[in-house]
C-alpha cells in the first residue's frame, strides 16, 4: 500500500475532524488491492470500524465530499456499496502501474449476511477446469453432452478450457 506524503497530513488533520470517518478511511484502505475498490455491507463496514452504522453514514458522507472516496451503490437499497479509494490518496502497487476501476473489488461478506449460511462448507464442489502443463495438448474424450455433436474435422481440433501452470509453482 503506498500513499502521498500530502495524504498523511489531510489525514491526521481528518482524524481531529472525524475519527470515525478516519478510522473508516483506514479500513477501507487496508482492503483495496489493484482496483482501489472495496465492496462491503454498511452494517459489516460498521462493525469493522467499531462504530454504529448511523456513525458511519455519516463518516462515509465526510469522506465522499472531501474526495477521500467514491461511493458506488451496490443494489438498489443502498445497504452494499462498492468504496473507490481517491488514487492520489492510496494505491496498491507502483505508481506507474496505477489503475482505477469500478468493476472490480475486493468484496468482503460475513457469514451471516448469506441466505445459506447453514449450508455453508457443505456446498457440492463447483466445477473446475483441468490444468495443464507447459508442453501439453489439450484432447477431447468422453461421450459429451446431448445433442451428439459433429465430430472434428481433421486437423482442426477445438481449443478446450483450462488453467495452464507451470511445474515450478508446485
Amino acid at each position: 500500500m503506498q500513499t502521498e506524503r500530502a495524504a498523511h497530513e489531510a489525514w491526521a488533520a481528518l482524524i481531529t475532524r472525524s475519527p470515525i470517518a478516519a478510522r473508516a478511511m483506514h479500513v477501507i484502505t487496508a482492503q483495496i488491492d489493484d482496483q482501489n475498490a472495496f465492496i462491503i455491507s454498511q452494517e459489516a463496514l460498521a462493525e469493522l470500524v467499531n462504530c454504529s452504522e448511523r456513525r458511519l453514514r455519516d463518516a462515509i458522507k465526510i469522506l465522499a465530499e472531501d474526495n477521500w472516496i467514491e461511493v458506488r451503490r451496490i443494489g438498489g437499497r443502498g445497504t452494499v456499496n462498492a468504496y473507490v479509494v481517491n488514487d492520489r490518496v492510496a494505491w496498491n502497487g507502483s505508481r506507474d502501474g496505477l489503475r482505477y476501476s469500478l468493476f472490480s473489488a475486493k468484496v468482503y461478506v460475513p457469514e451471516r449476511e448469506q441466505p445459506d449460511r447453514e449450508e455453508l462448507g457443505n456446498q457440492a464442489p463447483l466445477r473446475r477446469l483441468p490444468s495443464m502443463f507447459a508442453g501439453e495438448q489439450q484432447l477431447p474424450s468422453g461421450e459429451g453432452l446431448p445433442p451428439v455433436s459433429q465430430p472434428a474435422l481433421e486437423g482442426l481440433m477445438p481449443d478446450l478450457p483450462a488453467r495452464r501452470i507451470n511445474r515450478d509453482d508446485d
